[in-house]
């Protein structure tokens, strides 16, 4: 149906919003594609579901061509299911949790692996019903703590997921690839760059996972890559171990006093100064920084955590986060110390931590379990192997140790990936020196196994009639996000670009001045291309000037703009303009619904297909 904008419910903004950041958050907000509610939260206009809506189809295309069947499940879920998978405390105050008038526990869902398990458990009873794959495109929830950049990371957000069921761990990777597949011709048919990458699998579990990472400045993952193909991201990268080392000349351990050193540089220069070494200078990557750290677990329960890493290093707090999940970490403070005098602030050395403590001891808890008390854990970068020497804290203000060597002098509770990778870094596959880039989450993809059939006891009869637990993938895409993505991705100066097969409309016919014979030419060109089955926005508002008519259409990124103006009674033409490539060209008005049908129609046939993939 033919949209004029004198009708529609469009109302452009000329400023750009205060809490914007990036440009897809200011041109959707102006553009009235979105509507701030409140932060993280946003209201969706017609443009903007206009644009949803056909992301959303290309999405179901790919989903239906692989066999999966679209379902739609409620936000709102009873809490039972959550606390079955452990998953109501394990998503911590990121859950919106929400009690009843009969005092029931509630959650708006951030992702929906339970209530899909528990439908197919309902209606699947047979290894002849495997393999089922189900998806649904929904709105999510969850309480992010630093919600940021528009739709790109929102407390509310548009998600399709999917999930699929099979007998055996061999059906869970045919699902898989049939999936991966399906989003990489997905991506494409947006025209989105996107790298698979690597990652952690975190609160949803599973032994496997892959994101697809669309490359931009303004994302909130890093990533790495490889000239070899290595590519994962950052929080999932497997620093290379290196082999242990011979100490056997290392001298013993020394204390050195190294007065009003409480920092790494200090430190490196006082030791240049009165210790200096035979062979080469100290620098920062021969010392050992310990990092204290509080970890807050899901009951409550808060724990202390020491980390050991090469001094030339920095802690990656998203990597450690990761790597303690689903505990929430924070920096240690000063009254987080209190009760620990072994841990002095500015000279904490491995020899007051973890099993070097002469505090640490065996007790039996209440539950029969064995565990270590009187010393914080203490956990160290892989790098830090048997036989490397190291200068650290000696645990008392104003004093270090000099040959303090792991395996010799301290041991540790175990290994962490927490140090921030670098570019130059070795591949973890030996392919090559690692390069940093930044990327928006598009899409992650799970082999789920059995985490949550086993919590929710969700088997099938296999072909001798015994129980078999079902085996699961689970596949998400950030539809609202991918929105964003393409905006990102395709805009300029002057506004929004989009490619033709999101666009909200295929052109949009503008009347400018005030000739009558202007506005009757072009209402009937609009009518006629709306005819002809194209998607038509005409612009027939007739006290806008034709400045503020230009600037909208700009504004808006429809992908073809008819000009109808002045040349129509000196020459009797019309523009027809390309708004991703700027291009302009003439045609006489009596053949221009044919030239914009052509047009459309070599640009539709243009846009990928994502076939061969």
């Amino acid at each position: 149906m033919l949209q004029t904008m004198s009708t529609a419910f469009i109302r452009t903004l000329r400023e750009d919003p205060a809490d914007a950041e990036v440009a897809s958050h200011r041109l959707l907000v102006r553009a009235a594609y979105v509507r701030r509610t409140a932060p993280g939260i946003y209201t969706w206009l017609p443009l903007g579901l206009a644009v949803l809506r056909k992301i959303e189809g290309i999405i179901r295309d790919e989903m239906n061509r692989i066999g999966a069947q679209e379902v739609h499940f409620a936000a709102l879920q009873p809490a039972e299911p959550y606390k079955d998978s452990h998953r109501w405390d394990e998503y911590g105050p990121t859950l919106f949790r929400l009690k009843d008038r009969k005092d029931g526990d509630y959650l708006l869902a951030p992702t929906h692996e339970e209530m899909f398990t528990l439908l197919a458990k309902d209606l699947l009873s047979s290894y002849k019903d495997l393999p089922t794959a189900l998806y649904q495109i929904q709105t999510k929830y969850r309480d992010e703590a630093r919600p940021r950049a528009g739709i790109i990371r929102g407390r509310q957000f548009i998600m399709k997921d999917s999930y699929s069921f099979d007998i055996d761990d061999d059906g869970l990777e045919a699902s898989y690839q049939r999936h991966r597949a399906a989003y990489e011709r997905i991506f494409t048919r947006l025209g989105l760059e996107y790298v698979p990458v690597n990652a952690m699998a975190g609160a949803m579990g599973g032994s496997r996972s892959e994101e697809f990472l669309h490359p931009s400045p303004v994302g909130e993952d890093t990533f790495v890559r490889s000239v070899g193909g290595y590519a994962a991201n950052a929080e999932a990268v497997i620093t290379p171990v290196p082999d242990p080392v011979d100490a056997s000349e290392v001298p013993p351990a020394l204390v050195v006093d190294t007065p009003d050193c409480p920092t790494i540089d200090a430190l490196v220069d006082l030791l240049n100064t009165e210790h200096p070494r035979a062979d080469r200078p100290w620098s920062a990557a021969d010392t050992l920084k310990n990092i204290v750290v509080t970890l807050t677990w899901p009951d409550g329960t808060k724990e202390l955590l020491v980390v050991g890493l090469p001094g030339d290093r920095e802690v990656d707090i998203k990597r450690l986060e990761a790597a303690v999940s689903p505990a929430e970490v924070a920096m240690a403070e000063e009254g987080d110390f209190a009760g620990h005098p072994e841990l002095v602030r500015g000279y904490i050395g491995p020899t007051a931590v973890g099993p070097n403590a002469p505090s640490r001891r065996v007790e039996t808890g209440e539950d029969g379990r064995e565990v270590l008390v009187g010393s914080v854990r203490y956990l160290l970068d892989p790098r830090v192997v048997d036989g490397t020497s190291w200068v650290a804290g000696a645990n008392a203000p104003g004093q270090h140790v000099l040959h303090l060597v792991r395996g010799r002098d301290f041991e540790a509770d175990g290994t962490i990936e927490a140090a921030e990778v670098r570019a130059g870094d070795p591949a973890p596959d030996g392919s090559g020196p690692l390069e940093i880039a930044r990327g928006i989450e598009l899409g992650h993809i799970f082999t789920l196994g059995r985490k949550y059939s086993d919590a929710l006891g969700f088997t099938v009869l296999d072909e001798n009639g015994k129980a078999r637990t079902v085996t699961m993938g689970s596949y998400g895409i950030g539809v609202s996000r991918v929105m964003a993505a393409l905006a990102e991705v395709n805009c300029d100066e002057h506004g929004l670009a989009w490619p033709i097969q999101v666009a909200p409309y295929q052109v949009q016919v503008l009347a400018t001045g005030k000739d009558e014979e202007v506005f009757s030419t072009a209402a009937s060109l609009a009518a006629e291309l709306d005819l002809a089955g194209l998607e038509v926005l005409y612009d027939d508002r007739r006290k806008v000037s034709a400045g503020v008519k230009f600037a909208d259409s700009e504004l808006l990124g429809v992908p073809f703009t008819v000009i109808v103006g002045r040349d129509l009674a000196q020459a009797g033409t019309v523009e027809i303009r390309d708004r991703r490539s700027g291009e302009r060209r003439s045609v006489p008005v009596e053949t221009a619904v044919a030239e914009i049908r052509s047009t459309v129609a070599a640009a539709l046939e243009a846009a990928p297909t994502g076939e061969g993939l």
